[in-house]
């Protein structure tokens, strides 16, 4: 008796390779993420008020340390926040192209969801940032601005090879440390005070490392003309913090890494290589930010995210990812991270909320409550309590959305 066989799956389109397999989540990955998240919405614990109010304790005096950014050269952890943050969302973009194939998207429809989501990011973080003024406060140094103006750049690197992604890794830190380099330095008459900066302020540096000072470099002088083509309140004349739009070029280096790691991570590689490599990535990019910023040649500032900078934050975001992998998805240690995977899977919720709700949470306690119950511990510690008891009603709010499967996504 005949039998028909039948017909093989089409070809795929040419614009599209062929469909793998849906990629399952890493459950390390949203729980760096938690933590990532979790280190932002910590803000409201106050921890420098504490340390202010007890100033003769070293231990709060650390934790008030690592919850404010350093002022110009160097990283506390609450510095590793946004790094950490487009480092995850280059990490999870070869997740999302190849979760999108298997579903039968083409590449053209990719691109557009891409372009999309990247105009979406850039006005996400300028709505975020115009909170409490009267018009649009046209600003692109918000973090989700800065992953926006970068993001399509990256979808693109996501479909070649890991050669070119590392050609682009190098062009972009190369290229953006020659600008600044190449940028005239300021005069000797030059009046720092006028753009925010104090003529004593103890982190102006000297010599060719001057090239990155506050609000007189490349960045700053870009922004006092690209700014100011937007309506404004008055005129913008520097940034308080020395942040600057430029910064989302070298932060799309850091993207890259974590679109480099993301495909170390989906590879046919043993969980002990994936680590293995991971280790050896973040110790090498450690360790090449740190010898370009003591030896002058590139100063460590997060603030406008010099090259160095990339590479050292970048070289934390590996390390920090090997061990939640090993701990989680390798020795199956999961349980102790559900309250960060609850905050990891929604983290533009996270974001939002945390820039949203935190006062209007706060003014809530204290008017039901009163502030004498968050004196339970001393008047020193009631901005620690009362930043907890926020925190932890932002968390039952996101718990709530994930027991509901409701995921904010862009």
């Amino acid at each position: 008796m005949a039998t028909t066989q039948p017909d093989p799956p089409p070809n795929p389109p040419a614009d599209q390779p062929a469909t793998p397999p849906r990629q399952v989540r890493v459950a390390s990955v949203d729980a760096y993420r938690g933590f990532v998240m979790f280190l932002m919405m910590a803000e409201v614990l106050h921890l420098s008020r504490v340390a202010r109010a007890v100033p003769e304790s070293s231990f709060w005096k650390f934790l008030a340390y690592h919850q404010t950014h350093v002022e110009w050269i160097g990283c506390s952890l609450h510095d590793l926040i946004q790094p950490s943050f487009s480092f995850l969302v280059g990490l999870a973009l070869p997740f999302s192209i190849g979760n999108r194939i298997a579903r039968g998207q083409s590449k053209a429809h990719l691109t557009w969801h891409a372009a999309w989501r990247a105009l979406v990011l850039v006005l996400l973080g300028v709505f975020l940032r115009s909170i409490g003024h009267s018009q649009t406060y046209w600003t692109f140094e918000d973090t989700l601005s800065q992953i926006g103006l970068g993001y399509l750049v990256l979808f693109v690197l996501g479909f070649r090879p890991v050669r070119d992604q590392w050609i682009a890794l190098g062009v972009i830190l190369v290229g953006y440390w020659l600008a600044f380099a190449w940028y005239p330095l300021p005069g000797a008459d030059f009046d720092y005070a006028k753009v925010g900066v104090p003529n004593d302020w103890p982190h102006l540096m000297s010599g060719f490392a001057a090239h990155w000072n506050k609000n007189s470099n490349l960045a700053w002088a870009f922004d006092t003309w690209f700014l100011n083509l937007f309506p404004r309140e008055k005129p913008f004349l520097f940034n308080g913090g020395g942040y600057a739009t430029l910064s989302f070029i070298p932060t799309l280096g850091t993207m890259i890494l974590g679109l480099l790691a993301g495909g170390v991570l989906r590879s046919s590689r043993t969980a002990a290589g994936k680590i293995k490599w991971l280790v050896i990535a973040g110790a090498a990019c450690l360790g090449a930010g740190a010898l370009l910023g003591a030896l002058g040649i590139c100063p460590v500032v997060k603030r406008i995210w010099t090259p160095s900078w990339t590479l050292y934050s970048g070289g934390w975001s590996f390390l920090l990812l090997a061990g939640f992998y090993a701990v989680i998805d390798w020795w199956g240690r999961k349980g102790w991270s559900y309250l960060l995977i609850v905050i990891g899977m929604n983290s533009i919720a996270a974001y939002c909320m945390a820039h949203l709700f935190d006062g209007f949470i706060s003014d809530a306690l204290t008017t039901n409550l009163g502030t004498n119950v968050f004196k339970i511990f001393g008047a020193a510690y009631e901005p620690f309590v009362h930043g907890a008891a926020v925190l932890f009603f932002l968390w039952l709010i996101l718990f709530w959305m994930y027991r509901r499967k409701l995921f904010l996504k862009i």
